[in-house]
C-alpha cells in the first residue's frame, strides 16, 4: 500500500470562512490514471487536482471526481494555484495551467487566483423540455424567473443555467438526482447551476446552487466552471452589464459553506471575448489515504 497526505483547501472562501474543498495532490506523475481515481475516491470530495510537469505550461492539472475524470475544475484550480503560491512554487502574477482540453492562462493578484476561461457559447436544452428540466428540480415551469428560460452555457464545459424568481424559489428545489442525472446525459452536462438575483450578501448580483450527479457531485459550495456562464448569462440575457459581477454559493447547503465567486468579463464592442473566475482559498486541513501500489 502506498500511504499519502492530501491537503484540502477550500477555494472562494467568503471572509475567509465556508468556500468549496479541494484535495491537491503534488508531483501526481508518480501516479497512474487509476491510482488518482482511487485517491480522489478516498479523498472523498467533489473534486481533487493532480499537479503535474508540463511543456505547454507551468504546470499539468487533472480533475478527478470520486467516481471519474473531468476536464476542467473552476474550485480545485484556484485551490491548486493558492496552495502553489502559498508553498513557494509560485511566485508572480501570472501562471498557466494545461487540461486535457488545452491550456488555460492563471492571474494571481494579492490572496486571490483567477482562471480562463472562454468566450461563452449558448445553446437551447433541446431536445430536453423545461418541463423535464424544472420536473428534475422537483419544480414547475411556473417557478422560472418570468420571460426566462433555462439555457446551456459553454465557456470551457456545458452548464445548464436555470433562472428563478427569488431565494424562496432555491430553497424549495427538491432534487430528483436520477433524473438530473439522465438529463445531463441527454446535454452532455457537468451541472446544474440554478440561480436568483436575491443574495444574502447586498451588492452581489446572484445566489446559486449547484448539481452535478453525472460526476458523483449531489451539490457542492462553489462551482467555478459555473459562476463564468452564470455571469455571461446575466451579461448577456438579464442585461447586468457589468464587467465585474459577484455570485454567492453554499448558503442553502446543509451544512451551509458559503463561498464568493467573482467573474471578470472582457467585453469588446459589447461581446463577451473572454472572461476569468476568482476568488480566495485556504487550507483547512490534511488527509491521510491509503491506494494500491
Amino acid at each position: 500500500m502506498i500511504t499519502l497526505d492530501v491537503p484540502v483547501v477550500n477555494a472562494f472562501v467568503d471572509h475567509g470562512r465556508g468556500g468549496n474543498p479541494a484535495g491537491v495532490v503534488l508531483n501526481a506523475e508518480r501516479f497512474s490514471p487509476a491510482q488518482r481515481q482511487q485517491i480522489a475516491a478516498r479523498v472523498g470530495l467533489s473534486e481533487t487536482a493532480f499537479v503535474m510537469p508540463s511543456s505547454a505550461a507551468d504546470f499539468t492539472l487533472h480533475f478527478w471526481t470520486p467516481t471519474r475524470q473531468i476536464a476542467h475544475c473552476g474550485h480545485a484550480t484556484i485551490a491548486t494555484f493558492s496552495y502553489l503560491v502559498q508553498q513557494g512554487l509560485v511566485t508572480g502574477d501570472h501562471s498557466s495551467k494545461e487540461t486535457i482540453d488545452g491550456t488555460r492562462a492563471i492571474v494571481l493578484r494579492g490572496d486571490m487566483a483567477f482562471m480562463e476561461q472562454r468566450a461563452p457559447r449558448y445553446s437551447p436544452p433541446d431536445p430536453v423540455s423545461a418541463e423535464t428540466i424544472m420536473a428534475s428540480l422537483g419544480l414547475t415551469v411556473a417557478d422560472l424567473l418570468p420571460g426566462f428560460a433555462p439555457a446551456v452555457v459553454n465557456t470551457g464545459v456545458n452548464c445548464l443555467v436555470v433562472p428563478l424568481p427569488d431565494e424562496a424559489s432555491l430553497t424549495r428545489i427538491r432534487p430528483d438526482m436520477a433524473a438530473i442525472n439522465d438529463v445531463s446525459e441527454q446535454l452532455d452536462l457537468v451541472e446544474y447551476y440554478v440561480f436568483s438575483r436575491e443574495t444574502r450578501v447586498a451588492g452581489r448580483d446572484a445566489g446559486a446552487r449547484m448539481f452535478a450527479p453525472r460526476y458523483g457531485i449531489p451539490e457542492e459550495a462553489a462551482t467555478g466552471m459555473a459562476a463564468g456562464p452564470l455571469a455571461c448569462y446575466l451579461y448577456d440575457y438579464l442585461g447586468v452589464k457589468k464587467p465585474t459581477l459577484v455570485i454567492e454559493q453554499g448558503h442553502l447547503m446543509d451544512p451551509p459553506s458559503p463561498s464568493e465567486l467573482i467573474a471578470e468579463l472582457f467585453i469588446e464592442d459589447g461581446a463577451i471575448r473572454g472572461l476569468q473566475v476568482g476568488g480566495r482559498a485556504r487550507v483547512a486541513e490534511t488527509i491521510r489515504v491509503e491506494i494500491d501500489e
